[in-house]
């Protein structure tokens, strides 16, 4: 897609539920407004936001004109990699990438008013729910541990609900995104080329994104656990569905459950 003069690919994350351990990152293209990469992790992470967002949409688009963020810290990786790529694009004339106030990255800010009222809200209702009647406590760090999972697993599939439906919404004026972006781009890379910053990895990265602390102490008995959890709540495509129709118990019940199974496999 960087064959059009000015290309530009936006990323942002939103915190709405970062209080709760779940941080959703997505870029999108600045010319047909299609979503091209999106993550959701426990808390912001250079390597998976660089892995499963940027490097995804270049080998899966091709590499972009520009790269628009805010200042946050967790886009040194992104950015690292599209300076030392920059001989790839197609417009030499912009600079590889700009860093903005989060207001300022219009496109993709539009976006977070649907993950907002589709995702991160109900979630995050059912969540206080049940903090007000004091079920759980957000001071345990094998709480925070355990909500933050489920939130991450249950969140991400409203997140690709919603990337779905709006990479093939019609926007007035232009087109519908998965159309206006199916030209592609001229410029791919191999990934070996996008996983060059691998080999040169600075050792200052965190590699974990982890919320609270991870209360197993062997890998047999989180497997345990979580193999009791999934004979139990086999679809967890009915706790989103339910705290969008604010229904909150299945997603509730689901994580006192997996609280209450982690403490005993502990």
């Amino acid at each position: 897609m960087a064959e059009y003069v000015g290309h530009k690919i936006h990323l942002d994350q939103n915190e709405k539920l970062v209080m709760f351990g779940a941080t959703h990152v997505l870029a999108i293209d600045g010319y047909s407004s299609k979503i091209v990469g999106y993550a959701t992790m426990p808390v912001k992470n250079n390597l998976i936001i660089y892995g499963d967002v940027y490097r995804s949409a270049v080998l899966n688009y091709g590499l972009w004109d520009q790269v628009r963020v805010d200042h946050g810290r967790e886009f040194y990786l992104t950015l690292f990699m599209q300076e030392n790529l920059q001989a790839y694009r197609n417009n030499q004339d912009r600079r590889p990438y700009l860093q903005t106030k989060s207001t300022e990255n219009h496109r993709i800010e539009r976006i977070w008013v649907e993950v907002n009222n589709r995702v991160n809200y109900p979630l995050k209702a059912a969540l206080v729910d049940l903090q007000d009647k004091e079920l759980v406590n957000m001071e345990d760090n094998a709480v925070k541990f355990c909500t933050s999972k489920l939130l991450c697993q249950v969140s991400s599939i409203g997140i690709e609900r919603v990337v779905g439906a709006w990479n093939a919404h019609a926007i007035p004026g232009r087109g519908v995104p998965n159309h206006l972006a199916e030209n592609g781009c001229k410029v791919k890379l191999s990934p070996e080329a996008a996983a060059w910053y691998d080999r040169e990895l600075n050792s200052s990265l965190a590699r974990d994104s982890c919320f609270g602390q991870d209360p197993f102490t062997t890998p047999e008995a989180k497997m345990r656990a979580e193999a009791e959890f999934v004979a139990v709540f086999t679809n967890m495509a009915v706790m989103y569905e339910g705290a969008v129709h604010n229904h909150f118990k299945p997603f509730q019940d689901a994580l006192l459950y997996l609280i209450d199974s982690a403490r005993r496999h502990a």
